[in-house]
């Protein structure tokens, strides 16, 4: 069968001489996952090297540079001489800005000594699976999720438990169905809304009855991943997990700057953490990267006692592209996308296309030089799904679907 224009191979690496290795791994690294995110980054990478017109989708980071008076900060940092270690947890004015900002959104009241600055969302996940996660244990997460979620579950050793997320439920998930997989081994229940593939926000009376259930089980804790709080449509308002007192002393919120201010490169998140968990977390903190880049943390400051006008005109174009991508979407043999309420990704139904989530991938790159990510990447209930990240501009989302067109009217059922 001829292969696409786009098509490329990939073989093993192996240096020319190198002798087959001997080396024996720990078993827990043959159950880490990945984030195919960047495998297709790769891809699409690879491809455009070489000379072809690659539109990317795929990716899920703002196409927006760093506001200006940020990215001064920075620097401002490095040229007043901050190049050393920094507290392990974070700058103290960085965690003091941090709480202040979680006030003025939420109305919550954080102390700054529960505020962990890490390198990005990813730690807070890892150090959170990490503290709870072990053999004979059950962590549950979303699904379609977060890839990551599952991979380092699987790392642990503990047992993975999907909350099925469905497109007819808006892709929230559903406190009573939520409550009733609880189990005497279930340890930590991660949520995320507004969410990654699917854009979904789950409602408040959702969350409401889910924290009320969560009385009978005091020995769960509650991972929440709010790193989309600040993108939502539509007026919507984001619903805070700190906004219940009742579930603090066991409660974990994820938030960052990567999304935010655009800065994913800067690799800057945070959590707040309980206080029998700021012990723990820190030595993690300790043993895992030290501390935070110092001008990083600087620049993060800014982002957060400068202007937000960058922020809020960033948010307001996602909105115009979201309504462009839904319609052309829409209009696609096959396809069915519901409309995201938050976030900054449609998570499109090919399911009457006739073909899988990975084969809609391959094909749509390979054959169009288009970017995006299979459902499946984000669990086994994404069949069915394609995530497309509307980052870019209307022009090139319009370009996109136009390319993608042809290959649907090929192999969309009737």
């Amino acid at each position: 069968m001829q292969r696409g224009y786009w098509s490329i191979y990939l073989s093993p690496r192996r240096h020319s001489g190198e002798k087959m290795s001997h080396l024996q791994f720990a078993q827990g690294i043959s159950r880490l996952g990945t984030e195919s995110a960047f495998v297709v980054l790769s891809r699409a990478q690879k491809l455009a090297a070489e000379g072809h017109d690659i539109i990317n989708l795929g990716i899920g980071q703002p196409d927006f540079r760093t506001p200006e008076h940020i990215v001064q900060a920075g620097i401002q940092a490095l040229q007043d001489g901050h190049h050393g270690y920094t507290p392990a947890n974070g700058l103290p004015q960085l965690r003091e800005a941090v709480a202040q900002d979680l006030h003025h959104r939420h109305g919550a009241t954080v102390n700054p000594d529960n505020v962990i600055v890490v390198p990005g969302g990813k730690p807070t996940m890892f150090f959170a699976v990490l503290m709870f996660g072990e053999p004979g244990v059950e962590i549950m997460y979303p699904n379609p999720g977060f890839p990551i979620y599952e991979s380092v579950i699987q790392y642990s050793g503990a047992t993975p438990v999907p909350i099925a997320l469905s497109e007819q439920n808006g892709f929230a998930f559903d406190a009573a169905t939520v409550l009733s997989q609880i189990t005497e081994r279930t340890r930590l229940i991660i949520i995320n809304s507004p969410a990654n593939p699917t854009g979904g926000v789950t409602p408040k009376v959702e969350i409401d009855k889910l924290v009320a259930g969560l009385a009978a089980h005091p020995q769960v804790a509650l991972l929440s991943d709010e790193i989309y709080s600040q993108m939502l449509y539509d007026g919507r308002e984001h619903v805070s997990l700190l906004s219940y007192p009742e579930i603090r002393d066991r409660l974990i919120v994820l938030d960052g700057w990567s999304k935010t201010y655009a800065m994913t490169g800067w690799r800057m998140g945070y959590a707040v953490w309980p206080d029998a968990m700021v012990d723990p977390v820190t030595r993690l903190c300790i043993n895992d990267h030290s501390c935070v880049n110092a001008a990083a943390q600087f620049a993060g400051l800014a982002a957060l006692t400068g202007p937000k006008d960058a922020v809020v005109e960033m948010v307001a174009q996602f909105d115009s592209r979201r309504r462009v991508i839904v319609e052309a979407l829409n209009d696609l043999p096959g396809v069915h996308c519901a409309d995201p309420a938050g976030a900054f990704y449609a998570f499109a139904n090919i399911s009457n296309t006739g073909l899988s989530a990975k084969e809609a991938q391959d094909s749509f790159l390979d054959q169009a030089g288009v970017a995006t990510v299979a459902g499946t990447s984000f669990g086994v209930h994404g069949e069915g799904f394609v995530r497309f990240s509307y980052a870019n501009s209307t022009d090139n989302i319009l370009r996109a679907v136009d390319r993608i067109r042809p290959l649907l009217n090929c192999d969309a059922k009737a």
